[in-house]
């Protein structure tokens, strides 16, 4: 009889420690990696649904085309205000100063316009104490706000909210405001802590207001956040001649200095720091409701991406003193805001003649190297014969330059 063989099976190799921890240890990279994305995916949605919980509806922007991948189409501009009202961290540094019964001021007033292609940023900054036409307005809860010949614009926000503030600088400026965002005292301190700080240049005078902002710095470079950031873009009595247009300047130091920071590669590849920035200006940012839907944030970022520096202007609304409250209030100055005005719909590049400060509160430092988001190739745009050539009057810098705090 034939025998069948036996069936030889391939031999078992004996368990090894090292393979089994081998084994556990892509169990545990998988697992990490899931528990990873959930942890993201729960942080977006718990951002996306803070930042429409207070959203507000603007009366008079125009109807965005809906959001979607890729960069924003055409042209747009957002408003951004600082209001002067405090909130739990500003109520423990501030004391009295936020026991008051008048209303929030809109002190800080910025009109953020970005140009279809080729696009440029131009961020026009409007004193408080300018006097304006304000329209009549829609509130917030549906109510009618009359509007007024004359007021200062810091008074427009307790007036009839961010809408209204939004309604009256497009009357002002000829441009339609699409998005609008603000901040207050708390954001500011919150914002600068949450990147651990924005370098800022004091010059060779010092900056010295012990009496209302308490600050008594010497020269040179100083990284400043929390209170400290707060106080250097209030203080105006040690600066300049004193006046609130002098604390522009600061202001627009401020900015420029904290774009250059948010821009860096050393900022926009850590990862966590980006996080925490998100969540502290969600928290602290009250948005319009166009600008509340993250996909269109997306798109406005990436719209701005490759701007220039250059292309990148901090301007100062060109002013004469209101000859009904002179040495106390401002009026737009007509014939240097105009061209201006109409280069920016334009999206025409435009260069400085004027100072940094018209007002003696700033100096430009000796320009230094961009940062490696900068591109160094000279820009066709700027130097194309379309060039418009701003009035002395207007006082501005563009990101590649940087100023220092003059003292009076």
């Amino acid at each position: 009889m034939k025998r069948t063989p036996v069936a030889k099976h391939a031999p078992h190799s004996t368990p090894t420690a090292w393979g089994s921890l081998l084994r556990m240890l892509g169990l545990s990279l998988a697992v990490v990696t899931v528990s990873a994305v959930a942890v993201a995916g729960f942080v977006i949605m718990d951002l996306v649904q803070r930042v429409g919980e207070d959203a507000v509806t603007l009366e008079a922007a125009p109807k965005a085309p809906p959001p979607s991948l890729g960069e924003f189409p055409g042209a747009f501009s957002i408003l951004l205000i600082g209001t002067d009202e405090c909130g739990e961290v500003s109520k423990k540094v501030l004391g009295p100063r936020c026991e008051r019964e008048d209303g929030i001021l809109n002190d800080i007033n910025l009109l953020v316009h970005v140009s279809a292609a080729p696009r440029r940023v131009t961020v026009v900054s409007l004193p408080r104490d300018l006097m304006l036409e304000v329209p009549q307005c829609t509130r917030q809860d549906g109510g009618a706000a009359s509007g007024m010949r004359k007021a200062p614009i810091n008074t427009v926000y307790s007036h009839a909210g961010l809408s209204c503030v939004a309604k009256t600088v497009t009357q002002l400026s000829g441009i339609d405001v699409d998005f609008a965002a603000k901040l207050s005292f708390d954001g500011v301190m919150e914002i600068t802590e949450a990147l651990g700080g924005v370098e800022v240049c004091i010059g060779p005078e010092g900056l010295h207001d012990p009496g209302n902002t308490g600050l008594d710095w010497g020269p040179g470079l100083r990284t400043i956040k929390g209170y400290d950031a707060l106080q250097f873009i209030r203080v105006r009595h040690g600066i300049g001649d004193g006046s609130d247009l002098s604390r522009i300047s600061n202001q627009q130091q401020y900015m420029s200095r904290l774009a250059r920071t948010i821009l860096s590669s050393e900022t926009l590849t850590d990862i966590p720091k980006m996080m925490r920035l998100a969540g502290t200006i969600v928290d602290n940012v009250q948005a319009s409701s166009e600008l509340a839907v993250p996909l269109r944030l997306g798109q406005l970022a990436l719209a701005m991406k490759d701007v220039r520096f250059d292309d990148f202007l901090f301007l100062q609304l060109p002013t004469v003193e209101d000859p009904q409250a002179p040495q106390q209030r401002v009026v737009e100055n007509t014939v240097a805001a105009a061209p201006m005005w109409k280069a920016i719909i334009d999206g025409r590049a435009m260069r400085i003649t004027g100072s940094a400060s018209g007002h003696g509160s700033a100096t430009v430092q000796t320009p230094t190297a961009p940062p490696a988001s900068a591109s160094p190739a000279p820009s066709p745009s700027s130097t194309s014969g379309d060039l418009a050539e701003l009035s002395p009057e207007i006082s501005g810098i563009d990101l590649n330059q940087q100023t220092c705090t003059s003292s009076r």
